[in-house]
């Protein structure tokens, strides 16, 4: 039986959005995506865990840092707190329930938040060397990420060093407990974490959507996060 997988969705008041390639890629691999409604509470989002087998976290704004403690920075971007609130919550249940979880740019930094760490607001202004929110086409891998050997996404990937895209301003800080920093750019920019207590909660910094087509590496991720959500 294919697994139902729940994507979150870009809220913008009156509308909620998805880029068609993220649904795409969890059908192509094997499972049925559903997109979460806007507006869910706790007892929706504990009734929607229950059905579905896994949870994907989609890109978009930043996030407010108010839930890591800080104050807004001038480089602060745009935010939406509908969609940081329902987010904290699903992964919290998802996390709770032992639940696969595989998070897209936006969705790792959240990912981390949620589960108790910190993000650099504006990596252009505080660490970063780098270019990170390329100026090319979302299907150019534009540079290096090194994972630890030892690692899930190296495991997955089947490399230790391999190029990706990359569409982002803010960045993992502080691992959340329990979170272990895989993958790095070349400037020290975290490209993904993994839980160390999880079968498969995984975030990359990149966007594999965009390239799953012609770069194995994204693809191989769609898979597996598919594959854990079809395990028992």
């Amino acid at each position: 039986m294919k697994p139902i997988i729940a994507i979150t969705a870009n809220y913008e008041e009156e509308h909620a959005n998805l880029k068609h390639a993220y649904s795409d890629w969890i059908t192509n691999s094997g499972g049925i995506p559903v997109i979460v409604p806007f507006g869910l509470g706790e007892e929706e989002v504990r009734r929607l865990c229950e059905v579905t087998s896994g949870l994907l976290l989609t890109g978009g704004p930043d996030i407010d840092p108010g839930y890591y403690g800080e104050e807004p920075l001038p480089e602060l971007g745009r935010i939406t707190p509908e969609r940081d609130r329902l987010e904290v919550l699903l992964i919290r249940e998802y996390a709770a329930r032992g639940k696969p979880i595989f998070a897209v740019c936006r969705g790792e930094q959240v990912l981390n938040v949620a589960l108790g760490g910190s993000l650099y607001q504006d990596i252009y202004s505080q660490c970063s060397t780098l270019q990170h929110s390329q100026k090319a086409p979302r299907s150019h891998l534009s540079h290096r990420v090194r994972a630890e050997e030892d690692s899930r996404v190296g495991r997955i990937a089947g490399t230790t060093e391999f190029k990706v895209n990359s569409f982002h301003h803010q960045a993992v800080k502080e691992p959340a407990p329990g979170m272990r920093v895989t993958a790095k750019s070349e400037d020290g920019i975290v490209e993904a974490i993994e839980s160390e207590s999880h079968r498969f909660v995984l975030g990359v910094q990149w966007h594999p959507e965009d390239t799953a087509g012609t770069d194995d590496v994204s693809r191989k991720l769609f898979e597996a996060f598919v594959r854990a959500c079809g395990e028992k």
